[in-house]
């Protein structure tokens, strides 16, 4: 659902993207994805506009003929229909890949709680340990064995990670700690910490797939120092699998932000507006852009200036 407050009763919203597809000589050809839709006075979605171009070679223009004609049809995208997108399916692959996560460590050791049907690619983890467990053995394994290895850093005992199912066929994260007894002890996502369980979820997420990746606040639930150290973890990792994926983070902390290697064009700043959410960039201010060139990290000037503008009517709610 997209919703703004501030949104006259007739507004329209529109997506215009640019694409530009892989290639190792650099001369992937640009695509151009435009879509402009409204409700009509049943508040369903109506197409406004489509528009699809390919290297300065226009694709699809709706409404068109057959729309007029039919106006049944613009409730449909032709992005969305196989019989419809045959020359411009690669973008429709590309959304397709695009995964958005905030794995929540209570919905991870719970998922029937919070959910008595199944949920396919679910972006709170009801589904989390199947997917890890549907992956194919081999990667399976390759990919715990690295997730493991970093997770030491965090948690010294830990020792071993494995997915296994119960007798039901649900299954379990076990992780083995290297505590007092000889074969050390196993405990399930039932007991380990929620940041343990988060950093795997951000480390597991890291490895599944190669379309653009959504992470929203990967940082709760971590000390701080291994928050610090997000953002070279997401890049190693990237160099690892030789991967391009893209990683888009929403984020309020200003340790994540501190790393040197972060420049001001990587990042942008949500500001309220009596009309809505503005998006800001470090570089659109000289002030900003002068802090940024006398050595500050672009967490010392972005978090300050995202701040709620009345956030020191907070404590006078509640006086002395």
């Amino acid at each position: 659902m997209i919703r703004c407050l501030a949104a006259r009763q007739y507004s329209d919203i529109k997506l215009d993207l640019e694409l530009r597809e892989d290639d190792k000589n650099g001369d992937g050809e640009n695509w151009r994805y435009c879509l402009e839709f409204s409700q009509d006075n049943l508040r369903k979605a109506v197409i406004k506009r489509e528009l699809v171009d390919k290297g300065g070679e226009n694709l699809l223009d709706r409404p068109d003929v057959p729309d007029r004609a039919d106006m049944a049809r613009l409730t449909q995208t032709a992005l969305e229909q196989i019989t419809a997108n045959k020359d411009f399916r690669d973008i429709a692959d590309f959304f397709q890949e695009v995964a958005y996560q905030h794995l929540l460590p209570q919905v991870i050791r719970d998922p029937v709680g919070f959910s008595p049907h199944s949920v396919v690619n679910d972006p709170y983890g009801r589904d989390f340990l199947q997917r890890v467990a549907r992956t194919p053995t081999k990667t399976q394994h390759a990919r715990l064995n690295k997730v493991l290895i970093a997770l030491r850093a965090a948690v010294p005992q830990l020792s071993e990670l494995s997915i296994e199912r119960d007798d039901n066929g649900v299954p379990h994260l076990i992780g083995v700690y290297e505590h007092w007894r000889p074969h050390g002890s196993k405990q399930s996502e039932a007991q380990f910490s929620d940041g343990t369980l988060r950093l795997f979820g951000v480390l597991w997420s890291l490895f599944e797939g190669d379309g653009v990746l959504l992470m929203e606040e990967p940082e709760l639930s971590l000390h701080v120092e291994l928050v610090r150290k997000l953002p070279q973890l997401i890049e190693r990792v990237h160099r690892f699998r030789k991967s391009k994926r893209q990683v888009i983070i929403s984020t309020h902390s200003e340790e994540m932000l501190s790393d040197n290697g972060i420049s001001g064009e990587e990042v942008l700043r949500l500001e309220p507006s009596p009309v809505g959410t503005l998006l800001k960039s470090p570089n659109d201010s000289d002030d900003e852009r002068s802090l940024l060139k006398s050595g500050m990290s672009v967490g010392e000037v972005v978090i300050p200036k995202a701040a709620p503008k009345g956030i020191d009517q907070l404590l006078l709610t509640f006086p002395d």
